[in-house]
């Protein structure tokens, strides 16, 4: 698209996501003047990742108000994001949504979505409350360069792929990370340095036989390990037509991220499906009380699923028609091990459905915290995950775009 040279704003926000787009609404809500504010996104879609989230519906935060509680669901910033945290919270969140007319509504594992299961509602409030504020949104518009005049008026000259070029007094960075090797070099051309980005939030692809059949199951409580990794993980664990899926390996995967790209995702997982089980107990008392039952008939334990449970037993060598009663000592054991610890290759990793989050960005110390301004460069900001801040699935990344974006914004406004 072409645009007009040579134009002037107050702030230019690269990035048309969720941080870019709430970091701008806040600096024009707040600003004691009008501000010209412009959003330049290099794709034709703005808030790609809203319209994805939650498989549609939008996770938009989690239902947890301690800023401290909060935090621990950060891989990277857990420390760093408790301050800016208590300065705009998920209630914070939930009552700017409230006062632009969307109710969200929290279901049983605290994420929360808005009451219409529809990720447009999000982006409509977004885009209605952007153009109320006469904020100008240019699509299809990649930056080239971005230049500092460290003493001038207009501090920054961003040009673009097209040729344009403007001035500008502040910038937001909110491109969404750091997986693109042009945004690397802009940051770096401004004087930050940046960890490298490697994915954070993914399923692991395991071919496997045991696996083969099973895809759809799930097992509400699991406790996972990379033994080799030093890594463990626990929750909800879901079979998948390439492997292994559902929040513990989520959790697991974001903990992990740099670990696992080391080993270039390929290790050894340990599964335990029962963790809050004493398994030789059970076992021993179904010898009495089931003693005539085949052990495969039925699972006797609530969270597997007869078709895991016959599997499972199928993996400890015992024969459909062994009962209760004729268990040997040895098949007794190799049961137990299957069930606390079956043992799968990873081959490599998936994205989680249409998600994309990645740990890595602009380095902390470089930012003040409190405004999200470049201590190097005034007038820079950033916000959301260009910086090295990355949360587990469940509405922790939005929640960090919300609350970087707005103390971005908030800051810009009074300058």
């Amino acid at each position: 698209m072409t645009h007009p040279s040579d134009s002037h704003w107050d702030l230019v926000v690269i990035g048309g996501g969720a941080a870019g787009f709430f970091g701008a609404i806040a600096a024009a809500e707040l600003a004691y003047d009008t501000q010209r504010i412009l959003i330049v996104e290099k794709s034709s879609k703005l808030l790609g990742k809203v319209r994805v989230s939650g498989g549609g519906r939008c996770n938009v935060t989690h239902a947890c108000f301690d800023p401290r509680t909060f935090s621990t669901h950060y891989p990277r910033g857990e420390k760093e994001l408790i301050g800016p945290l208590n300065r705009w919270s998920p209630q914070d969140t939930i009552d700017w949504f409230q006062s632009h007319g969307v109710t969200l509504k929290t279901e049983r594992d605290g994420r929360m979505f808005p009451t219409t299961d529809d990720s447009q509602t999000i982006i409509d409030c977004l885009e209605t409350q952007a153009a109320k504020l006469e904020i100008e949104i240019w699509t299809q518009a990649p930056v080239s360069s971005i230049i500092h005049h460290s003493k001038a008026e207009y501090g920054f000259t961003i040009e673009f792929s097209s040729g344009t070029h403007l001035k500008t007094r502040n910038v937001l960075m909110a491109t969404g990370g750091t997986r693109s090797a042009d945004t690397v070099r802009l940051i770096k051309n401004l004087g930050h340095s940046t960890l490298t980005a490697v994915p954070s939030l993914f399923t692991f692809n395991i071919n496997d036989p045991a696996l083969t059949g099973l895809a759809g199951l799930s097992v509400a409580s699991v406790e996972l390990a990379i033994p080799e990794l030093g890594l463990e993980s626990s929750g909800p664990l879901l079979v998948t037509h390439w492997g292994l899926s559902g929040p513990s390996i989520l959790k697991l995967s974001a903990w992990g991220a740099r670990k696992l790209h080391s080993v270039d995702y390929k290790f050894e997982l340990s599964v335990n499906w029962l963790p809050e089980t004493d398994i030789p107990k059970v076992l021993e008392t179904l010898r009495i009380t089931h003693g005539k039952r085949t052990i495969v008939a039925r699972s006797p334990f609530n969270d597997i699923p007869r078709r895991l449970w016959e599997r499972l037993v199928q993996l400890s060598g015992i024969s459909d028609t062994v009962t209760w009663s004729h268990l040997s000592k040895a098949e007794e054991v190799s049961l137990i091990q299957t069930l606390s610890d079956s043992r799968f290759n990873v081959r490599g990793k998936s994205m989680n459905k249409e998600e994309f989050v990645t740990c890595g960005g602009v380095e902390l110390t470089e930012v003040s915290l409190k405004t999200m301004e470049s201590r190097r460069t005034p007038g820079l900001f950033f916000a959301g995950e260009v910086l090295n801040i990355d949360g587990i699935t469940g509405g922790f990344n939005f929640q960090n775009a919300w609350t970087t974006g707005r103390l971005a914004g908030i800051a810009i406004s009074q300058t």
